[in-house]
């Protein structure tokens, strides 16, 4: 990863922004993130076992914390590094939410959960992984319904060593599997994989 000095940090968050604000306005949804160094932008187009299944695990986290703020598809950036992420779900208490504010601070986020897209998984098992702990997000849950797959996997404990700031600890479940992620416990009986012949 290259080193990036404050200002250059400044000016691409700044270029980022004015894209989003751009996107905004198109009849396309797109998505606008960083990382490493770079801007990406995706054009969104969620399927139904996608959804569905962001929609089944948001119900347990608030079935779980009626004090939580979960927020679906919602600009997420980090004052320490600059980085941009618009996650599938992201979990806060709802006291530290700023409704005037453009994004969400990373730094008060709880949790981190993205649906693996089956036509863009990179990603959310490499790009995000590696970004996440660095924004200061304590949990990130990859659900990942491709037919080869089928997996929940829970990302904890981030800390600095020395590869940099990586999630130390990680945790595989199967579909099925009661998955504990933090305070919170899920019931993956619900979620559906993606259809064979995708």
């Amino acid at each position: 990863m290259a080193d990036f000095t404050p200002e250059q940090m400044r000016r691409m968050h700044d270029f980022a922004e004015q894209l989003a604000e751009l996107a905004e306005h198109h009849e396309d949804h797109w998505k606008v993130q960083t990382t490493d160094g770079q801007i990406f932008l995706t054009m969104m187009s969620p399927t139904a076992p996608h959804g569905l299944n962001v929609m089944r695990l948001r119900r347990q986290i608030e079935a779980q914390t009626l004090d939580a703020a979960t927020l679906s598809d919602t600009n997420m950036s980090d004052p320490v590094t600059g980085l941009t992420k618009i996650p599938d779900l992201l979990v806060m208490a709802e006291e530290d939410t700023d409704d005037t504010a453009k994004a969400v601070n990373s730094r008060d986020v709880q949790l981190v959960l993205e649906v693996v897209s089956r036509t863009n998984s990179l990603t959310d098992i490499r790009d995000k992984l590696h970004d996440y702990p660095k924004m200061g997000v304590p949990l990130y849950v990859v659900v990942d319904p491709r037919k080869d797959k089928k997996t929940v996997t829970v990302h904890s404990d981030p800390s600095a060593g020395p590869d940099g700031i990586r999630f130390r600890k990680s945790v595989p479940y199967a579909f099925g599997d009661t998955v504990t992620a933090g305070r919170w416990t899920f019931d993956t009986s619900s979620l559906k994989g993606y259809p064979a012949d995708w």
